[in-house]
C-alpha cells in the first residue's frame, strides 16, 4: 500500500468530485499505464476502484474523479464527505484492466458521464505517442460532463466529440462514429451500463469484430429479481460445507464460516475474489470474465455470483 495526501479537490461537475493525490513521502508516485486504476482504503472499512485520468507520464500526483451515487453503500459518500484536503489515507498500486493497445491503426475512445476518467488518460497517452483517435464524449447535459474546461484547453481538442442528451443537435450518431470497423482499429468504452451496452451492440451490428472492442464496467448488471436461491459451497480441503442464504452473498457466507476469500469491489468488476470451482455450476453475474471464462465453469466471484446447482466446490 502506498500512503497519499489529498493535495487538491475541486468540484469538477455537478456531483463529481475530483482529487489530486501525492505520495505522503514527497516522493514521485509508482508509474501507471493509461486505462489503469487504483484502490482506496477508505476509513469507513471499504475498498472501492477508482480509474486515474491524469497523464501517465506526470508521477507527481494521481488524479481521480468520484460521483456521488444516490445509492452510494458508503464508497463514494465518503469520499465526498471525508477526502477534503490535506486529508491522508493507504491506496493500492495501480492495476490495469482496461489497457490500451497502443500499436493499433487508430483508436476510438467512447466516454459516458464519470466514465471519462480512464478515457481521459488514453486521450492523452495517444496523443504523446502520435496516434490517430477520436473522442467521443457523452452526458446527460453539460453540468454533469467532468473536465471540459481541461478538454476545450487540451493539445488534442480537435480530436473531442461533445454529446449531450440536453441539446439534441450534438447527439452521438453511431452511423457515423462507427462507420469504418477497419481490422486494424480499436474501440474503448467506459461509463454507465446502458451507455456501454448501446456502444458496443452498436459497434457489433456495424461489423466491428468482439475482439476489437475494450470496455470497463462500473459495477456488473444487477441480478434478476426474485431468483436468489440458498445453496452450499463446499470447501475441497477440509470437506467444510458453507450454507448460502437467498438474502446474502456466498463473499459474506464465507466471511461467517470463517473462510478468508479477498474482496474489494463487492461489486463484481474488479475479479480480487476470484475463486477457482472444480464442481458446479456458478450462475456468474460478475462483470469482470470475459464471456470464454463464464462458459469455462471453472472460477466465480462470490461477492455478485450464485450458483444454478444445489452445490459448488471451491478449490480452496
Amino acid at each position: 500500500m502506498i500512503k497519499v495526501r489529498v493535495a487538491s479537490r475541486a468540484q469538477a461537475a455537478e456531483g463529481i468530485v475530483r482529487l489530486d493525490l501525492v505520495c505522503a513521502e514527497s516522493r514521485d508516485l509508482p508509474p501507471f499505464d493509461a486505462g489503469a486504476h487504483i484502490d482506496l482504503f477508505l476509513g469507513n472499512g471499504l475498498t472501492r476502484q477508482y480509474s486515474l485520468c491524469n497523464d501517465p507520464a506526470d508521477r507527481s500526483h494521481y488524479r481521480i474523479a468520484v460521483l456521488r451515487e444516490p445509492t452510494s453503500r458508503g464508497g463514494s459518500t465518503y469520499v465526498h464527505e471525508a477526502l477534503t484536503d490535506g486529508a491522508t489515507l493507504d491506496i493500492s498500486l495501480p492495476r490495469n484492466l482496461f489497457a490500451l493497445d497502443e500499436t493499433a491503426d487508430g483508436h476510438l475512445l467512447f466516454a459516458g458521464g464519470v466514465g471519462v476518467t480512464p478515457i481521459l488518460a488514453m486521450a492523452r497517452r495517444l496523443h504523446a505517442l502520435g496516434r490517430p483517435f477520436l473522442f467521443h464524449y457523452c452526458a446527460r447535459d453539460r453540468s454533469r460532463a467532468a473536465f471540459l474546461d481541461e478538454l476545450a484547453a487540451a493539445p488534442f481538442a480537435d480530436a473531442v466529440r461533445l454529446s449531450f442528451d440536453a441539446e439534441p443537435e450534438t447527439r452521438l450518431d453511431l452511423d457515423i462514429a462507427l462507420a469504418d470497423p477497419a481490422p486494424g482499429r480499436r474501440l474503448y468504452v467506459c461509463g454507465p451500463g446502458g451507455f456501454m451496452s448501446h456502444v458496443v451492440d452498436g459497434a457489433l451490428a456495424r461489423d466491428w469484430a468482439a475482439d476489437q472492442i475494450r470496455k470497463e464496467h462500473f459495477a456488473a448488471a444487477p441480478g434478476p429479481e426474485g431468483e436468489n436461491r440458498p445453496f452450499e459451497l463446499v470447501i475441497a480441503s477440509t470437506g467444510q460445507v458453507v450454507p448460502v442464504a437467498a438474502d446474502q452473498s456466498a463473499a459474506q457466507a464465507l466471511e461467517a464460516a470463517g473462510v478468508f476469500v479477498p474482496v474489494s469491489c463487492e461489486q463484481g468488476v474488479c475479479g480480487t475474489c476470484l475463486t477457482r470451482v472444480t464442481d458446479g455450476q456458478p450462475d456468474h453475474r460478475d462483470a469482470f470474465q470475459t464471456d470464454e471464462e463464464r462458459a469455462a465453469n471453472n472460477q466465480f466471484t462470490p461477492c455478485c455470483s450464485r450458483a444454478r446447482t444445489s452445490r459448488l466446490v471451491l478449490d480452496l
